[in-house]
């Protein structure tokens, strides 16, 4: 009988610390999810910006995105027609989706659905228009794909010309110290200023990264390549790949001003 008595109280003890746990954590993600929401928030903007290579920190990156942003467009994949336009005083010109509240792993899913038939629905692209330090248009491409341990994302700036990339960022969610979480780093996003996503035919070739190095390859290659990081070839090639799927999406876009 004591034994039954002894069950029944850890049963019922083991009940209410479970009960409590879990109370106590819904009450901690409650309270804190606004802050993660707002620091995500900042985090993106500041990685549009620094793509468009304008110097930003958290304190001011709300007011200078407002200053910089001409407008959030949502654009057809097939067509590379603007199906949404929302502009920076918080109006839309066209549509009523924004591009800034796309989650881009849930796109990526979504085209990859398309492609394999098991959806009839090819969803629009985000992009935003940033004006830069010049005064200069640049188009800012979103990217997300897969690394080694986990998934890599970024931007890419491109010029008014639509090919010649003008800025970029990368990061990651687990990459190797020292090696593929490098992506992450300006000797690394600052190779890509200066390279074209088509060649002089108008053919789409998107930047690779290259193993080895840029200097391996022929001469006419080389302004589509960077230099891969050094012991990162599986996350460099994860970032090639997220180029190569994720600007191609938007050449029908891109190829208007080719």
């Amino acid at each position: 009988m004591a034994k039954s008595y002894s069950n029944a109280y850890i049963f019922r003890f083991a009940l209410i610390m479970v009960i409590i746990v879990a109370t106590t954590l819904s009450v901690a993600f409650a309270f804190l999810k606004p802050l993660q929401d707002a620091n995500r928030r900042i985090e993106k903007i500041m990685n549009l910006l620094q793509a468009a290579n304008i110097p930003v920190d958290k304190d001011n990156a709300d007011s200078l995105y407002l200053s910089h942003l001409i407008a959030e467009a949502m654009v057809d994949p097939a067509t590379g027609e603007y199906v949404s336009i929302f502009r920076a005083d918080g109006t839309f010109e066209l549509g009523e989706e924004r591009a800034f509240d796309v989650d881009m792993r849930k796109l990526v899913y979504a085209q990859r659905l398309y492609r394999e038939g098991r959806s009839e629905d090819n969803p629009a692209l985000p992009l935003f228009m940033i004006r830069g330090t010049e005064g200069d248009t640049l188009f800012i491409i979103p990217l997300f794909g897969r690394g080694l341990w986990g998934p890599v994302w970024g931007n890419i700036a491109v010029g008014a010309d639509r090919n010649t990339i003008k800025g970029a960022t990368f990061d990651h969610q687990g990459e190797t110290p020292g090696l593929g979480a490098e992506i992450n780093q300006r000797f690394f996003m600052d190779t890509f200023i200066g390279k074209r996503l088509f060649d002089q035919e108008g053919e789409f070739q998107s930047v690779k990264v290259v193993k080895g190095g840029v200097s391996t390859l022929p001469e006419e290659r080389r302004i589509h390549a960077v230099d891969a990081i050094s012991g990162g070839t599986i996350t460099s090639d994860g970032v090639s790949e997220m180029l190569f799927d994720g600007l191609k999406s938007y050449v029908p876009f891109l190829q208007k001003a080719i």
